[in-house]
């Protein structure tokens, strides 16, 4: 029912309940307001201390408003300290709540995965100390939260300067970051900018291996590899260059029904680096590491990187137009390996 529509009704109503009059009045008053608002979000005043103070419409939120029992039972289609976790607008929602007894195993997504899903690398800095101490307790407090996303949020740059990453830390010390049982590669989670860490360096010493790291995942965000070119991270690329020689031609399928995805290829792809200016200087990277612009690519045998960055008109055509060279598998490794070998130690 359209606005006008409800207002013609009330004052029908509201006509009607003039020739009535007595009790009946306010019965029909009541009814009015439910037609004239029907549709409309529920007022304010009607909604839990939960749902009111996460509702930025109902007015700013004020400590000490909460109460407990609201949330336990929300009535909200996602748990509360979900709501807060991922929206740092409303983190200052959450000392409170875990103070009043909000538990994340209550959540059917773990609320620091959500805050990384929708916020890889949030802005940390601009977190009150209280703020901060509650998202770390979620990390340390919810076994769940050990996710691919995860890990890749609190080990970013962000994070790190605000002292988030010793959740990982703790993870460590806590023997709950184990080769064996985990069901991701923690180092392909592992910001790229992370990976020359101590941290990464101890877990490599546990058993962690960059190829293992390669295999599927259950986050959303992209594999380490992936992301250190998008990101243009040559010291990132180094590191897994150095343990997978062949990275620089090929990436391995995660999945039975995938195919190998070629750099060179996803390199030139509009949109694809974060920062455009950089991709000429990753195509000369890869060309000079053992990447072969004239090896068909996986998807279709008669197109190579070469031909593609004609097909999409790219800048850096002529760049990948040079020789013309066969592209065998065993080549591409050996020139891969050699390329690598020659790679300064980081």
């Amino acid at each position: 029912m359209t606005r006008l529509h409800r207002l013609a009704a009330a004052l029908s109503l509201a006509a009607g309940s003039l020739l009535l009059g007595g009790c009946t009045t306010s019965l029909v008053v009541a009814h009015l307001y439910d037609k004239f608002t029907e549709g409309d979000p529920a007022s304010c005043f009607r909604l839990n201390s939960v749902d009111r103070a996460l509702q930025p419409r109902c007015g700013p939120y004020k400590p000490g408003s909460l109460k407990a029992e609201d949330l336990r039972v929300s009535g909200l289609p996602v748990c509360p300290l979900t709501l807060a976790a991922r929206d740092p607008a409303q983190w200052k929602l959450l000392p409170e709540m875990i103070d009043k007894g909000a538990l994340p195993e209550a959540c059917i997504t773990p609320p620091l995965v959500a805050l990384a899903q929708e916020h890889p690398c949030p802005n940390f800095a601009a977190a009150t100390p209280a703020e901060r101490a509650a998202l770390r307790w979620l990390g340390e407090a919810d076994a769940r939260a050990i996710q691919h996303d995860a890990v890749r949020m609190l080990s970013c740059p962000g994070a790190r300067a605000a002292g988030l990453d010793a959740v990982l830390d703790q993870w460590l010390a806590n023997d709950q970051l184990r080769a064996d049982t985990l069901p991701f590669g923690v180092l392909g989670a592992l910001h790229p900018s992370h990976l020359n860490s101590t941290l990464s360096r101890t877990l490599e010493a546990r058993g962690h291996t960059a190829r293992a790291s390669l295999a599927a995942h259950n986050g959303r965000l992209s594999g380490g590899y992936e992301e250190a070119l998008r990101l243009a991270d040559f010291d990132a690329l180094d590191w897994w260059i150095q343990r997978v020689p062949t990275l620089v031609d090929r990436v391995p399928a995660t999945e039975a029904r995938q195919l190998p995805w070629v750099p060179l290829a996803r390199v030139i792809t509009p949109a694809f680096v974060s920062d455009p200016a950089r991709q000429r200087e990753l195509v000369d990277y890869l060309l000079a590491h053992g990447a072969q612009p004239w090896r068909s690519l996986p998807h279709d045998p008669n197109l190579t990187p070469a031909t593609l960055a004609v097909k999409l008109h790219s800048p850096l055509a002529d760049t990948l137009a040079g020789p013309r060279v066969a592209g065998s598998r065993g080549g591409a490794t050996a020139a891969a390996a050699a390329a690598a070998a020659a790679l300064p130690a980081r």
